[in-house]
């Protein structure tokens, strides 16, 4: 079904560049980065796919059904993302908030011309209906000047949510957790901008360079655009094993190194990122064990700190085992939306956090990543991350944090600007 090609590459961070540039030329566009991170589950440090031989688009009505049948139907590499508001298809749930940028709930494709780099190899993977084009392709992508394309169009950004209106619904939050209706829940807000007229390249090209996070995405779909800086992976399968890492702890970084070894110390020592993060931990647990082999689920590594360009984040990582016989997509509606964006109880949680955000999440916390021809997969948890739709001109960007019973408004608050930082300087 497909042609593999493999070249040796000497410079493989301007392959990178010139890649991205020549995709542009297409429809649809996914390419992944991993901004060469020290990162032990990795298959390869860049991806892109390009042109949709035959794609899946829907809103949330039985999209996993959908996905299940188009994912075992094509046993081939399929590329796409899954919005937040998938929720609606697993459980009893709404999404009735305003949206200003009408993404699908689910999209794939299934690419004619794929590029997997790892270190300095490329395989270049090509449908057999057009590998005979794989060698001018590769001329034309050598011959690309890779330079950071300028646009000083200024954007005008918008807060949903005033300060004042965001620590009232904290407020709000904190008293479902003191009645018991939820322990920890995660809040988000919306920075949005109309009339947005942006180069969505340029504009990635400068959020990851100033981020280099190892789940970086650039992802087109015709005016649809996102583009992600995220340090989370949701989840990934290797054969039978299952890898999520959620994300929970924050701490921004200093330039004078001992002010920035402290700022570690104390996150790796604080004890309500810790309980945010153990909370997060459980929750996970308890998802991967609906489709794991009895007694597989462990943690291999419980509040691990990392660190980025932007901020020290705290880490854990849960694996499990499942069975060869369960279906990828069913290892992915059992655990999603994923617990660091949600909650526990997390359908309670869905549900206040319904009720108290303003703007639909859609992609925002939801996941871009592919699936293999073996039915593998590995997913990112889209944070940090602009949305952009170029034909309304409506771009947006939304932060969040994790509310327990130890949470301060003011500080939330200022986590969530904290977060927000690199979206606004790449757009200021």
């Amino acid at each position: 079904m497909r042609t593999s090609i493999f070249k040796n590459i000497p410079d493989p961070i301007l392959l990178k560049k010139q890649l991205l540039l020549w995709s542009q030329q297409f429809r649809e566009v996914v390419f992944l980065d991993s901004n060469q991170y020290p990162e032990h589950y990795r298959s390869y440090d860049a991806v892109l796919a390009v042109d949709a031989f035959t794609s899946i688009k829907t809103d949330y009505h039985n999209a996993f059904d959908d996905l299940k049948q188009y994912q075992s139907q094509s046993r081939d590499w399929l590329f796409g993302y899954l919005s937040y508001d998938l929720k609606n298809d697993t459980e009893d749930l709404r999404s009735e908030n305003a949206d200003g940028l009408f993404f699908p709930d689910l999209f794939f494709f299934q690419p004619k011309k794929i590029f997997l780099l790892k270190g300095n190899q490329l395989e270049i993977c090509y449908l057999n209906m057009c590998d005979d084009q794989w060698e001018s392709d590769f001329d034309e992508i050598g011959q690309i000047v890779a330079e950071i394309t300028k646009n000083d169009a200024a954007v005008h950004i918008e807060q949903r949510i005033s300060k004042e209106k965001y620590i009232g619904k904290i407020t709000e939050m904190l008293a479902h957790i003191h009645r018991g209706d939820i322990y920890e829940a995660n809040f988000c807000m919306e920075f949005f901008a109309q009339n947005a007229q942006i180069n969505p390249l340029e504009i990635y090209q400068k959020l990851n360079a100033i981020s280099q996070t190892p789940f970086a995405a650039y992802f087109k779909n015709n005016t649809d655009y996102l583009l992600c800086a995220s340090p989370e992976r949701y989840l990934r399968k290797e054969a039978t094993k299952i890898i999520t890492q959620p994300i929970k702890g924050t701490a921004k970084r200093f330039p004078e190194g001992s002010w920035d070894e402290k700022a570690k110390t104390d996150l790796s020592q604080n004890p309500k990122e810790r309980s945010e993060n153990i909370m997060i931990v459980d929750l996970v647990r308890n998802d991967l064990s609906h489709t794991a082999t009895k007694g597989s689920v462990h943690v291999e590594e419980l509040c691990g700190i990392y660190t980025f360009k932007q901020v020290h984040q705290m880490i854990s990582t849960v694996v499990s085992e499942v069975p060869h016989t369960v279906s990828p997509v069913e290892i992915i509606r059992t655990t999603f939306p994923m617990g660091s964006m949600t909650g526990a109880p997390k359908v309670s949680a869905l549900k206040i956090i319904e009720a108290l955000e303003e703007t639909k999440r859609g992609l925002y916390s939801g996941a871009v990543g592919y699936f293999t021809p073996e039915g593998d997969f590995d997913f990112n948890v889209v944070i940090r991350s602009i949305l952009y739709n170029a034909q309304a001109k409506y771009l947006s960007f939304s932060v969040g944090s994790a509310i327990t019973a130890a949470a301060i408004p003011e500080n939330e608050y200022e986590e969530c600007l904290l977060k927000a930082k690199a979206m606004r300087e790449v757009l200021s």
